[in-house]
């Protein structure tokens, strides 16, 4: 199908103007909204693949049971533990089953843990997700990048534990944002909080408190991050100028946080107090705790920023004044492979031979009885045949035949589906038509019928690949099927040509 020619009368203002060259910083925009859109793909694939289930799971609304577990998980988490993986299950139960209250308890756990599961990603090596975006370079060449991410992850505990944190991007899930700015987005959240509790919209108000703690608990995970490098390796994070500017303004945030906080925690109480519906005196008590935790948090925060330094300056001791290993290892390539590459092979298996042979560690000797060695040395040798042992006839069983419909049928059913010259037909038409042919009609209906329902996602691509010059479609205009034997909706059922001249031309360019 080619695209009408237009004469050229363009205006001047649309082809005068310069084309806009789409840069990086033109393009920043756009790759942060892809990260965001990609964080929440995970959750919006828990729905498409709930049908792979065994059993009916489709009465499940598994991104929204997914998103609460990602907020049991966020709000159980403390500065150095994590949520407790029973624990969240349990908390998801209420919710799974107000979904289907009719199904059995067993079921609802089943969906909250394959839930939990899959938002860890318990099947890949890594159990993190990955999302390919395109971005433009510094020269203005579209580039693909990988975006990898995790929502919940398991981290060790003490004891052999293993507790769940939830990670930035799944905070990012919660709030509705990607890559923002920690400071700036919690004293945004505090003086909305403020000002919608002012203004006594405590429905509001309860939503922007919300908020505010998950970002004070990601404020309090990027510490966190950044102490375990130090315990890891102290070269590795930027004590010198980077982490001493964000702890001094972290502790002026939460200074500043805690005051503002306990301002709007007697805001709250008051606004609690003189209420006189119900429902704003439970908003109002659920806002006091919601407050009084992110107090809570920020207390906590505050003391693990006061032992940063103490902790980089002991780590500094410890990692520098450490006894060297006493082994060193051994660099295969460096001082085996290289060194004996240009040799001649009768040169180099006299140094392979002396490294596996003391490489290979060292092997106990088998133990031999008295009693088996006489046996064995006297037991005479069996004779063998020249060409070995003979072979077993192999006895072959014919496989049975159980397709339902045979090539006859088969041929009868496309013949009566060929509308190549023929206008589209109903599938009430066919299916009658199909019943009038012979004893064996209702057999053909069903082919006619499976053939029709196939053909109302026609594979378009794979045919055109292989060269097809025609193809079976059926097209659903909602009208009602109506025949004893078969339900649902009367298909337009029809052949398309395929374009045999694109094909040979796709073939020759590719070749």
């Amino acid at each position: 199908m080619t695209s009408p020619a237009y004469p050229d009368t363009a205006s001047p203002q649309l082809s005068a103007g310069p084309r806009p060259a789409p840069g990086p910083a033109a393009d920043e925009g756009l790759s942060r909204r892809l990260r965001a859109l990609a964080c929440t793909a995970p959750l919006h694939d828990l729905d498409v693949r709930k049908a792979n289930l065994a059993g009916e799971y489709t009465v499940y609304a598994m991104a929204e049971v997914a998103l609460a577990a990602i907020d049991h998980v966020t709000l159980n988490m403390d500065f150095d533990t994590g949520a407790d993986h029973d624990q969240i299950v349990a908390r998801l139960l209420p919710r799974v089953g107000a979904q289907a209250p009719d199904r059995p308890v067993a079921e609802h756990e089943r969906v909250a843990r394959w839930v939990l599961e899959n938002l860890i990603n318990v099947g890949s090596v890594d159990r993190g997700f990955r999302a390919v975006y395109g971005t433009f370079g510094p020269d203005g060449v579209y580039v693909r990048r990988d975006y990898d991410f995790k929502l919940i992850e398991e981290v060790p505990g003490h004891g052999g534990t293993v507790f769940l944190r939830a990670t930035d991007e799944a905070v990012n899930v919660l709030v509705g944002a990607l890559d923002t700015d920690v400071t700036s987005a919690q004293i945004a959240a505090e003086v909305k909080l403020e000002v919608l509790i002012s203004r006594g919209r405590l429905a509001d108000a309860q939503l922007a408190a919300e908020q505010a703690r998950y970002r004070t608990v990601q404020y309090a995970e990027t510490l966190r991050r950044t102490l375990e490098a130090t315990r890891r390796n102290v070269r590795a994070v930027d004590w010198l100028h980077t982490v001493p500017d964000m702890i001094a303004e972290a502790l002026e945030h939460v200074a500043d946080r805690y005051r503002h906080e306990n301002a709007i925690l007697t805001n709250i109480r008051k606004a609690r107090d003189e209420a006189e519906e119900p429902e704003h005196k439970r908003r109002a008590a659920e806002l006091v705790d919601i407050v009084k935790d992110c107090i809570r948090r920020h207390t906590q925060l505050q003391s693990r920023l006061l032992e940063a330094g103490p902790l980089f300056r002991a780590e500094q001791d410890r990692q520098a004044f450490a006894p060297p290993a006493t082994q060193t290892g051994l660099d295969l390539y460096g001082q085996l492979l290289a060194p004996l590459l240009p040799l001649p092979v009768e040169q180099s298996t006299r140094a392979t031979d002396a490294f596996f042979a003391r490489g290979t560690g060292l092997r106990t000797p088998t133990a031999v009885r008295v009693g088996d060695l006489v046996e064995l040395l006297l037991t005479p040798p069996q004779e063998r045949e020249h060409l070995g042992a003979e072979m077993p006839e192999p006895d072959l069983i014919a496989t049975p035949d159980d397709s339902r419909f045979s090539d006859e049928q088969l041929a009868r059913a496309m013949t009566l589906l060929d509308l190549e010259h023929d206008a589209p037909r109903r599938l009430s038409g066919l299916l009658a038509e199909a019943r009038r042919s012979g004893g064996d009609g209702e057999d053909l209906a069903y082919l006619v019928a499976l053939l029709a329902v196939h053909a109302a996602s026609p594979p378009v691509g794979t045919a055109y690949r292989q060269g097809e010059r025609r193809l079976l479609f059926a097209v659903d205009d909602g009208t009602q099927l109506d025949d004893p034997g078969f339900g649902g909706a009367d298909l337009i059922v029809g052949t398309a040509l395929l374009d045999a001249a694109g094909m040979a031309a796709d073939r020759q360019d590719a070749s």
